[in-house]
């Protein structure tokens, strides 16, 4: 296992990989941190509607006030999950008509649990967030349930599929969903991105070309130039701060890695049954055949595309992977494949 590790991520190190000890775990796996908090008691863990003020109630040096602190955990995951129907604890109501909302819904909900405090079972809030990112981040569309019939002879149930429209972009920011922890390391990449681009604005303000392609200027002087920014931007390296600099918040992932990730594969379903149906594959071509154009009134680039109908293969566009939302009897997106962007 060690062996193909090191062959798909050879520049990956132990601390980066974390405890992913095989190849999936190391290309797929997301380190989760979840929160559990007591909804009967504030973020402190102080009772709810305790002052914790009244002397009265105290002995001088000793805080009566009963605490119930959160609990959290960590777990290994190899997929987010975009919930269309609803929280994780399946009673929100949500009407969710984009990836984000979905994923967004799954991390988030509540669970009954016992309060050692309260002596009895109570209501916790579940909060979920990436603490280690990966290379390649799958998502699946809970588009398959069970939907119980109370009301049939046998009382068995139904496998259901979730028609309605999600839809998805080309490029998915991670960050929101992301831990503290490893937030702060992103915003550090995102900081310096935002000021070079600052600085690039304000260059082409100035007139300043970027490409430095003035026919009128000297060799030596593009030269000079060349020069003077490489040792502009290695004096600047060699005075940033240990603070300043991104710390690794996953295996394989580019320098100053902004938490953006660009779809790469999906895998669709197309069919009303759970049981039955088709599945097909839609792959980005590693290179476009010619100029690649905006898709119309979006900043979406219309790539290249294969897709994969058993032993066809066909060319096709973003425009047409972006489509694949669901709404219809037409192929409808399962599961998401995204890679980290460079």
């Amino acid at each position: 296992e060690d062996r193909l590790i090191k062959a798909a991520l050879p520049f990956t190190t132990p601390e980066e990989l974390g405890d992913a000890n095989n190849l999936v775990d190391a290309l797929f796996g997301l380190k989760m941190e979840e929160t559990l908090t007591c909804d009967e008691f504030d973020d402190k863990g102080a009772a709810a509607g305790s002052s914790g003020g009244d002397d009265s109630m105290q002995v001088e040096g000793e805080d009566k006030t009963p605490v119930e602190p959160p609990v959290k955990s960590f777990d290994l995951h190899r997929k987010l999950v975009c919930n269309i129907q609803g929280g994780s604890d399946g009673s929100a109501q949500t009407n969710v008509s984009h990836l984000a909302e979905g994923i967004g819904l799954s991390l988030n909900g509540t669970i009954e649990k016992r309060s050692e405090v309260l002596g009895r079972d109570a209501t916790w809030t579940r909060k979920q967030r990436i603490a280690r990112l990966p290379p390649i981040l799958a998502i699946q569309f809970g588009r398959f349930y069970w939907k119980a019939t109370p009301d049939s002879q046998d009382h068995s149930g139904v496998k259901c599929k979730v028609m309605k429209p999600v839809a998805f972009n080309s490029i998915f920011d991670v960050y929101e969903f992301c831990s503290d922890d490893v937030k702060k390391e992103l915003k550090k990449s995102r900081d310096k991105a935002l000021k070079e681009e600052e600085e690039r604005i304000q260059r082409k303000l100035k007139g300043e070309s970027e490409e430095k392609d003035d026919t009128n200027m000297e060799t030596e002087d593009v030269e000079d130039d060349e020069e003077a920014a490489a040792l502009k931007a290695a004096l600047a390296m060699s005075v940033q701060s240990n603070d300043d600099k991104p710390s690794p918040v996953g295996p394989g992932l580019p320098p100053d890695f902004q938490g953006h990730y660009e779809l790469f594969g999906v895998v669709t379903h197309k069919g009303r049954d759970a049981d039955g149906g088709h599945y097909m594959a839609w792959v980005k071509a590693s290179g476009n055949s010619g100029k690649v154009e905006k898709i119309a009134d979006t900043d979406e680039d219309n790539e290249d595309w294969f897709v994969f109908d058993d032993d066809e293969v066909s060319p096709c566009k973003t425009e047409d992977v972006l489509k694949l939302k669901g709404g219809g009897d037409w192929h409808m997106s399962y599961i998401n494949f995204y890679r980290a962007k460079k």
